[in-house]
């Protein structure tokens, strides 16, 4: 079982920067995948990012690419979502989970995911 506990989440002003961070807890955490979401109230939960479980391959949403950047620590158990040039559309609460099977293949079916940490607000607003 994995469990996964997000860190970071704040108030940043347009442009600005912040860092997310992902806690891993379990057994065998290099077997899973870690993707970012985010929600926003009365609407879907959106992929953002993912990295495999070896930490060398990553994923991202087309709304990110460029402005965000995920890393993996594994001797840390900590995966990160490094998120640059932020903007009001950037806010949401943002949550880690936890895809088995090492890669990232499906990362947008959120169905897929079996682990879900409770999220971090993020606001992005002058």
């Amino acid at each position: 079982q994995l469990q996964l506990v997000e860190s970071g989440g704040g108030l940043v002003q347009p442009g600005g920067s912040l860092r997310l961070s992902c806690a891993l807890s379990g057994f065998t955490l290099d077997y899973y995948a870690i993707g970012w979401f985010r929600q926003v109230p009365g609407r879907e939960r959106e992929a953002v990012s993912c990295v495999t479980g070896s930490g060398g391959s990553a994923e991202y949403a087309d709304s990110v690419k460029g402005r965000f950047a995920i890393s993996r620590d594994n001797a840390k158990n900590a995966v990160y979502l490094q998120m640059y040039s932020l903007k009001p559309e950037d806010t949401a609460v943002y949550y880690c989970a936890g895809l088995g099977g090492r890669d990232c293949s499906g990362y947008l079916r959120e169905e897929l995911y079996a682990y879900w940490g409770p999220g971090t607000q993020v606001t992005v607003d002058p």
